[in-house]
């Protein structure tokens, strides 16, 4: 068996028994004695949108990988909707997402009021302007993920 079939089997096994799996590229590839490049490799080309997956990472000493697996429709639309948030998103851009996912039937107006709020400039205001659409774009991304399991 190649080395990438054993990762992929082995972070499929997890994502069988938990449904997200956080990891550290770095603690596994040093699990699979490889480099983290060929970790990224697998996630890269395995665990991908239409796959089912959503994957989130957060570089640097303390980062990881979050590998989510989608089992509905409603929950890949949601995973289309999180991936096309990106890295940074406006106050605008979160309230339009927001109002799109509601008509759509994706969200309740009441899901879509809660998660306005949690990301919206006001509540914000102690972020540095500099990060504020980054952290939105995060907790916008974490909020749409909740409510569609």
């Amino acid at each position: 068996m190649r080395i990438s079939d054993s990762i992929a089997d082995f972070i499929s096994e997890l994502l069988r028994r938990e449904g997200e799996v956080e990891l550290q590229r770095n603690l596994l590839a040093d699990q699979f004695n490889c480099v983290p490049s060929q970790i990224n490799y697998v996630i890269s080309t395995r665990f991908t949108p239409e796959h089912g997956y959503v994957v989130e990472s957060r570089r640097g000493g303390g980062g990881y990988i979050r590998i989510t697996r989608l089992v509905n429709p409603r929950e890949v639309a949601m995973m289309h909707v999180v991936n096309s948030v990106g890295e940074g998103i406006t106050d605008r851009g979160a309230a339009i997402c927001l109002k799109n996912l509601a008509d759509a039937g994706l969200i309740s107006p009441a899901e879509q009021q809660l998660i306005a709020a949690a990301a919206d400039d006001h509540a914000l205001r102690a972020v540095p302007a500099e990060l504020r659409d980054r952290v939105r774009a995060d907790i916008l991304k974490r909020c749409i993920m909740r409510t569609a399991r």
